[in-house]
């Protein structure tokens, strides 16, 4: 009767085990895999991982032309509406010769990034995704993304790439 004993309380706490490791496991995959939300990204070239992704919500009830100071630039109108604070900042270490910055999101959104060199504005760089593709000097980026109705909050996620 004690070895039987002995084998259901062995057989029990290598189950407890098995799940708590299991469970911590799944906790940290899935920690590697979901994107922060409104975080600041810092980076240099070859960054890792390729693409970086951050998430949050699109929109504001600022129009982004007021918030740019005009409405043209070279890249795209500034539409949409938007936080009057930036929702991300993106600081590059070096120059890069190409960078994308996309946004991805089931609605319409638009993107207007402000940093070195000037301000760049767009709506629709793939489907009604917008995005900025090109070189980049190295610096601080403040980024917004825009929704076009008033106030009306979108989810989106900003993907950071160097790949063409």
């Amino acid at each position: 009767m004690k070895k039987k004993s002995l084998n259901i309380t062995t057989e029990l706490s290598f189950m407890i085990v098995t799940m708590v490791m299991t469970t911590a496991i799944h906790g940290l995959v899935n920690a590697q895999e979901t994107p922060q939300i409104f975080g600041d990204i810092t980076i240099d070239r070859q960054f890792s991982p390729d693409p970086l992704t951050v998430r949050g919500m699109s929109g504001g009830s600022v129009p982004a032309s007021k918030v740019n100071g005009g409405n043209k630039t070279q890249t795209g109108t500034c539409s949409g509406f938007v936080d009057k604070e930036a929702d991300h900042t993106l600081k590059l270490l070096s120059k890069f010769d190409y960078l994308k910055v996309q946004v991805e999101s089931p609605a319409d959104t638009t993107i207007m990034i402000k940093g070195p060199g000037g301000t760049w504005c767009n709506d629709d760089l793939h489907g009604k995704n917008p995005g900025i593709v090109g070189e980049w000097l190295k610096g601080s980026y403040k980024i917004w993304v825009g929704s076009y109705e008033k106030g009306k909050y979108l989810p989106y996620t900003l993907k950071i790439t160097e790949s063409k």
